[in-house]
């Protein structure tokens, strides 16, 4: 079956739709080297084949030198971690939202609408790169991530600009 690879913009932050307010969600900015980060990435992502679910020690260490730029974030209920979002301020502007998803056993419970707003609200309020300002807010969904993905990304105000068909590998 061939992966289905969308990518989404934002281009500026008055198009963001929040989801429904959820009490007590909140983000909390950790650091990247933490083995806390890498087994809740893993843990996020490990349903839908994302890379940081088998990324090793060595992998991790290569990526934070690769990219120092990039912001974890664990998103928070109360004081308990229930996901992730990180974030990657780019040239002329632009910040990738590179991950994003909750733990599995907190999937279903209306999480999800409030904690990406949380994360495209920040992504919005970071530094801009070579830019005066922060222009565009991106990222890229699959057809292997969750079912919803998609939807709540295009629900927030996001617009698809590009879809690529990968075959089987």
């Amino acid at each position: 079956m061939a992966k289905v690879v969308t990518y989404l913009e934002m281009s500026n932050a008055k198009d963001l739709r929040p989801g429904k307010v959820v009490p007590e969600l909140s983000l909390r900015r950790v650091a990247g080297d933490l083995p806390l980060v890498h087994a809740t990435n893993a843990q996020v992502g490990a349903p839908y084949g994302w890379r940081s679910a088998s990324r090793t020690d060595e992998e991790w260490q290569e990526l934070m030198r690769c990219r120092p730029l990039r912001q974890y974030w664990f998103i928070t209920l109360k004081d308990e971690t229930v996901g992730v979002a990180n974030l990657e301020p780019q040239p002329d502007g632009d910040v990738e939202i590179t991950a994003f998803g909750l733990l599995p056993e907190h999937v279903g419970r209306g999480l999800g609408g409030h904690a990406l707003t949380l994360a495209i609200r920040q992504a919005w309020d970071s530094a801009a790169v070579e830019s005066a300002a922060v222009r565009r807010v991106w990222l890229h969904t699959c057809s292997l991530d969750h079912p919803n993905a998609l939807r709540n990304y295009q629900r927030r105000g996001f617009t698809a600009y590009r879809t690529e068909v990968e075959a089987e590998q």
